[in-house]
């Protein structure tokens, strides 16, 4: 890290020959567009063995590419009156019920309207351990996934949960509607997950750079086509259910990522939602477990293939 920023540096290889720069340098990480790569070059921020080049410019094998990454612009978190589901509080823990659509933390270009402004305006102490963007936030949920996250006040609280969810003692049970017929009542994924090599805004089953991922499935009801699960989480990978299920043949419904295109449902985002949540509570070791009903939209889902089963 240096005072302009942070610098990548990679090698060509032969399969990247004759790709624009911009092109090559958009898939190295998810959140880098061509358009932000396209802004770094016009400021001289990018060089081909050392050479300023145009966005245009086509690599050749062995080359050499670095790109010194600017440091991010943190937005400043205000606290805002919105909504907010408490399902479990005291001093040291809460417990919300994050409706879908909601992102749980700021970021760049998303300054507000977050269940973390809305947490600042529930609450005079979160914890700071996450940083002046994430204070409170322990895990997190994708943007369109309803249900429980749990929300540390203090230092020692946040510390305690996350050694819980290392240790796999944290009970997180979702449910879910995949699409089609999955024949066995019960079942596990053990898969890793890693970054998608193909497209990095992606994540998939990746068995040489994964990270270990467990997934336990259980069918509640099957429909013409789809089928309701639920589904219990050994491990947290990020997009963990929707690349599991996806990977044995059945994407979850309205995954706008993951699932089917040509198959369109009346829900925005995927039909996920996190139902039930156990842990030991920091300070007093009694075992604190919630659950929450699925948000209307996924019941709606649920009697409409049901419905249509008939």
């Amino acid at each position: 890290m240096t005072a302009e920023g942070e610098i990548h540096s990679w090698q060509v290889e032969e399969s990247d020959r004759g790709e624009r720069v911009d092109k090559f340098l958009a898939g190295k990480e998810a959140d880098w567009s061509r358009m932000v790569v396209q802004s770094w070059i016009r400021e001289h921020r990018v060089r081909v063995e050392g050479r300023l080049v145009k966005s245009n410019y086509r690599l050749q094998s062995g080359e050499q590419v670095e790109v010194t990454v600017p440091p991010p612009e943190e937005p400043e978190v205000k606290p805002e009156a919105l909504p907010l589901e408490v399902v479990f509080e005291d001093g040291d823990v809460m417990v919300v019920n994050k409706p879908r659509g909601m992102v749980v933390h700021p970021a760049p270009g998303n300054p507000s309207g977050t269940l973390v402004n809305a947490l600042l305006a529930h609450c005079d102490h979160l914890s700071r351990i996450g940083g002046e963007l994430r204070p409170g936030i322990v895990h997190r949920i994708d943007k369109d996934t309803s249900g429980l996250i749990m929300v540390a006040k203090n230092d020692a609280a946040h510390r305690s949960l996350v050694t819980q969810l290392k240790n796999h003692t944290v009970d997180r049970e979702y449910t879910a509607l995949v699409q089609g017929n999955i024949p066995h009542d019960r079942g596990t994924v053990d898969a890793p997950i890693g970054r998608d090599p193909h497209d990095r805004k992606r994540m998939a089953v990746e068995h040489s750079h994964g990270k270990a991922a467990v997934t336990h499935f259980e069918v509640i009801e099957r429909f013409s086509r789809a089928t309701w699960i639920r589904c219990r989480l050994e491990t947290g990978r990020t997009h963990q259910i929707r690349v599991h299920m996806k990977s044995i043949g059945h994407p979850l419904v309205g995954d706008p990522i993951y699932s089917h295109r040509s198959h369109t449902f009346p829900i925005k985002g995927q039909a996920l939602h996190a139902r039930l949540l156990g842990f030991d509570h920091p300070r007093t070791g009694e075992r604190i477990c919630r659950e929450v009903e699925m948000p209307e939209d996924m019941q709606s889902l649920v009697a409409g293939f049901r419905r249509e089963s008939l």
